[in-house]
């Protein structure tokens, strides 16, 4: 039967050359996914086929004419599949990084994003892809995010969360060469993102998280004598949004405060840059880790790795990650119905 509180999540299959098919097939086939949400995947008929058959399973779904037809199913307890044609099983090359993989994944992301700016869907949780194939296929940015970003109209602050378990990062340089990162640290951006995260915490169903901040520099910068970016940028920021009430802490040395967060010590750590978080937080978990795209008006979830060609079409991709990358929208659609 139909549950009017169910959140409506759009899945999609991924890079076409790798593992997301089986990913999504291995998901879909737990029968609780059906009863969390009112579930939609929308892809290419003949992948999704092509994903059952290496994950070694067959998943019933409800065929729809259009995603503005699945918040109004008269029965939620098949997912919803919105077949589309974006591209030919001939021209997909299995391990391969290819324009028309990128191309194919460009169009359904998009088609979900039309979909949530006009209320058809809550959640959007797709299945891994491949930058480089995105690019040749047309993406115009340096990540999937600032594509979202821009397609959406976001004016505001964005940056993209990695969680595992119950600890979730953020970053305040992301894609960025490694050189450039002390550029981009202000008390603007790490008051920007400190915030967001928090927010999405609270989003995610925990009323008041602990965050902490990383240092940028060795050893927190010893007072002032290993660089100055804590001293000037960092603590002034920290001390900013404890005066807002935010249960912030820091700069903390980055190479010790993920042993205090899995500890259970802090629920987020807001990182200065790309690696210092993404490090840490895949040796802690490589197979369960999620990313969510935060600051967009929709929540958009994926596995934290990637595409895996070296495994792809083998049946031994680890849908752990993609499980937990699901229930993250699930628990944020479902906020954003709240009144």
């Amino acid at each position: 039967m139909t549950d009017s509180r169910l959140p409506v999540v759009a899945l999609t299959l991924g890079d076409p050359a790798g593992i997301g098919p089986e990913l999504i097939a291995r998901l879909l086939a737990q029968p609780e996914v059906a009863r969390r949400a009112n579930v939609v995947l929308i892809g290419d008929p003949w992948l999704w086929q092509d994903g059952q058959r290496i994950a070694g399973v067959q998943v019933p779904t409800q065929p729809v004419p259009s995603l503005a037809a699945v918040r109004g199913r008269a029965d939620t307890t098949l997912p919803a599949f919105l077949p589309v044609d974006t591209v030919d099983a001939a021209q997909v090359q299995r391990s391969q990084a290819q324009a028309v993989g990128g191309a194919s994944v460009l169009r359904v992301l998009n088609l979900c994003m039309d979909a949530a700016r006009t209320g058809e869907i809550d959640a959007i949780c797709f299945a891994p892809l491949n930058k480089f194939a995105m690019k040749q296929g047309g993406l115009k940015h340096e990540d999937e995010l600032h594509h979202f970003a821009e397609y959406l109209g976001v004016t505001g602050y964005f940056c993209e969360f990695n969680t595992l378990g119950d600890l979730w990062t953020a970053r305040v340089s992301s894609h960025i060469p490694l050189k450039d990162a002390a550029s981009y640290l202000s008390q603007a951006r790490i008051q920007d993102a400190t915030r967001l995260i928090y927010r999405s915490l609270q989003a995610a169903g925990i009323a008041v998280p602990r965050v902490a901040v990383a240092a940028f520099n060795p050893h927190g910068g010893d007072g002032g004598t290993c660089g100055r970016e804590e001293v000037e940028i960092i603590e002034p920021a920290v001390r900013a949004l404890q005066a807002e009430g935010l249960a912030v802490a820091g700069p903390f040395p980055a190479d010790t405060i993920f042993l205090k967060a899995r500890d259970g010590d802090y629920q987020a750590i807001v990182t200065m840059y790309h690696d210092q978080g993404q490090i840490a937080i895949k040796l802690m978990g490589f197979s369960q880790g999620v990313t969510v795209q935060g600051g967009l008006p929709v929540p958009i979830t994926t596995p934290a790795h990637g595409t895996a060609y070296d495994i792809a079409g083998q049946g031994r991709a680890d849908a752990n990650a993609m499980t937990n990358a699901f229930h993250i929208a699930v628990r944020m659609g479902a906020a954003s119905l709240t009144p």
